[in-house]
C-alpha cells in the first residue's frame, strides 16, 4: 500500500491564520483552534476547512521526489479533483518562494514540481471550486529554532557565507625556526691591529653608527673606531681587548625580526610539495603565527633524518620567535577550487541527512546538502545549499541540539 505523509514539523510552530473565504464560514484549519494538534484526514494529510468544503494536504515520496498532493470533499465526500483550480505559495527562511500549479489525477490534485527538502515553509493555499475562492495559510516549519544574538555569541557560535573554496590534500611539515641568511651581518676591522677596547657584549642591541670597538693600526699605530653597519642583535663577539685582528670578524650582528622556518619535506613528497607554495605556519600546539610562500629547496638537507630542506620567510616583528624554535607547516596539494564549500566541521547529522544550518538573524533553519569532495578544512557542496547563503560554521553542534531538544518532527 502506498503511503502518504504530512508536510509537518515543529508542532510549537503550526500556527493557521484563518482568512475569511468566499463561503459562509472562515478558511481555518482543522484542529488548529485553540491551539489543539492539528487534524488528519484519511490519507495521513494535513486537513484544511472553510465552511463544508475540506482539502487534505500531503506529501508523497515513496519511491519518487517529495511532491504535493491535494485531496479535495464536502461534508467528508471525496470531491472530483476535475471541478477544483487549485495553487500553493511557500515562503522559505532567507526569502525563496516556491509556486506550485496543480493537475487532477485520479482522486487528488497533484503539485506539479518537486517539494524540496527542508519541508519548511509558510503555506498559503487557493483553491477554487464550484464558484467560490477558498484561501488557507499556515506555518509549517522543519529543523528550525530562534537563538537571540546575545546567547549565540555566549555560545561561541560563528556564521560564514558560503562560496567557493580550494580542497586539496594537507601535507604537514615539521621545522625550526633560523634567521633569514641575509639578516646576518660580520663587522670587521679597516686594518689589521690590536684591539684597544670593545663596547657591546652578545645579545645587545645595537643602531646602525654606534660604536663597537676601537683599533689600534699595526701600521700607523694611529687608533681607529669601528662603527655598526646595520641594526640589530649580537650575535656573537669574537674579540676582547688586547686581542689581534684576524680572519674571524669582530662582532656578527642579526636582524631578529627577519627570521624564517627551515622545513623538511620527505622524499615521498618532493614531487608534490614545490617552491611558491602557499604554507599556513603555526606553532606545535596549532596556535596560527602565519601565512607565507615556500623558497626554492636548500642545496643541503637534513642527513640524520632523510629529508630536503625548504625556507620560509615568516616575520618576527614582534620578537616571539627564536632561533631554534620548533615550529610546523601545513601545504595544500592536488588543490582545486570548487564553487561552492562549507567548513567540514560546520556539517552535523540531521535525519538521514548530512546538512549545515543557514542563518538569518536570530533563526537558524537545516539544510539537506548533496556533498562532493571532502578534506579536514572544507568539504564541497553539490546541492541543497545556495551561494551567498550564512551559515553555521563554528558550533553547529549546539544548533542541532537546540532543534532535537524542540522536539522536531518530521513523517517521513
Amino acid at each position: 500500500m502506498k503511503k502518504i505523509h504530512i508536510a509537518t514539523a515543529l508542532t510549537a510552530f503550526v500556527l493557521a491564520v484563518p482568512l475569511a473565504g468566499c463561503g459562509s464560514n472562515p478558511a481555518t484549519e482543522v484542529g488548529s483552534e485553540g491551539g489543539g494538534e492539528v487534524a488528519k484526514g484519511p490519507n495521513g494529510g494535513r486537513l484544511l476547512r472553510d465552511g463544508n468544503f475540506s482539502v487534505e494536504v500531503a506529501i508523497f515520496e515513496t519511491g519518487q521526489e517529495p511532491q504535493f498532493r491535494v485531496f479535495p470533499s464536502r461534508e467528508g465526500e471525496p470531491v472530483d479533483p476535475k471541478t477544483v483550480q487549485l495553487t500553493m505559495t511557500l515562503k522559505r527562511l532567507g526569502g525563496e518562494v516556491n509556486t506550485f500549479a496543480f493537475k487532477p489525477e485520479g482522486k487528488y490534485l497533484a503539485g506539479q514540481g518537486v517539494v524540496t527538502e527542508p519541508h519548511s515553509f509558510d503555506v498559503e493555499v487557493v483553491a477554487l471550486e464550484n464558484g467560490k475562492r477558498h484561501v488557507w495559510k499556515y506555518a509549517s516549519p522543519e529543523g528550525r529554532t530562534r537563538i537571540t544574538a546575545a546567547a549565540a555569541k555566549d555560545g561561541g557560535i560563528g556564521v560564514l557565507t558560503a562560496g567557493p573554496a580550494t580542497i586539496g590534500e594537507t601535507r604537514e611539515l615539521y621545522g625550526t625556526v633560523a634567521l633569514d641568511p641575509s639578516a646576518r651581518s660580520e663587522i670587521r676591522g679597516q686594518f689589521p691591529g690590536r684591539v684597544v677596547s670593545v663596547t657591546k657584549a652578545v645579545g645587545d642591541y645595537v643602531q646602525r653608527g654606534q660604536l663597537l670597538a676601537r683599533i689600534e693600526s699595526s701600521e700607523s699605530l694611529q687608533v681607529y673606531p669601528v662603527f655598526a653597519t646595520v641594526s640589530g642583535v649580537v650575535a656573537e663577539r669574537n674579540a676582547n681587548p688586547g686581542d689581534v685582528t684576524g680572519d674571524r670578524p669582530l662582532y656578527v650582528i642579526a636582524d631578529p625580526a627577519r627570521t624564517s622556518v627551515v622545513l623538511n619535506i620527505f622524499p615521498k613528497d618532493l614531487a608534490l610539495i614545490q617552491p611558491g607554495m602557499r604554507v599556513e605556519i603555526e606553532a606545535m600546539d596549532g596556535t596560527p603565527v602565519a601565512a607565507s610562500r615556500l623558497s626554492d629547496y636548500l642545496p643541503e638537507g637534513n642527513a640524520e633524518a632523510g629529508t630536503a630542506l625548504v625556507r620560509a620567510m615568516v616575520p618576527n616583528r614582534a620578537g616571539r620567535l627564536r632561533a631554534g624554535m620548533a615550529l610546523r607547516g601545513k601545504v595544500t596539494v592536488n588543490a582545486v577550487t570548487v564553487p561552492l564549500a562549507v567548513r567540514t566541521e560546520a556539517i552535523q547529522s540531521f535525519r538521514d541527512f548530512k546538512v549545515v544550518f543557514a542563518n538569518y538573524g536570530e533563526d537558524y533553519e537545516v539544510r539537506m546538502l548533496e556533498l562532493g569532495r571532502s578534506t579536514p578544512e572544507w568539504t564541497e557542496v553539490l546541492g541543497g545549499l545556495k551561494p551567498g547563503t550564512p551559515y553555521v560554521a563554528k558550533g553547529s553542534f549546539l544548533i542541532r541540539a537546540d532543534i532535537e531538544k524542540s522536539g522536531a518532527s518530521h513523517d517521513h
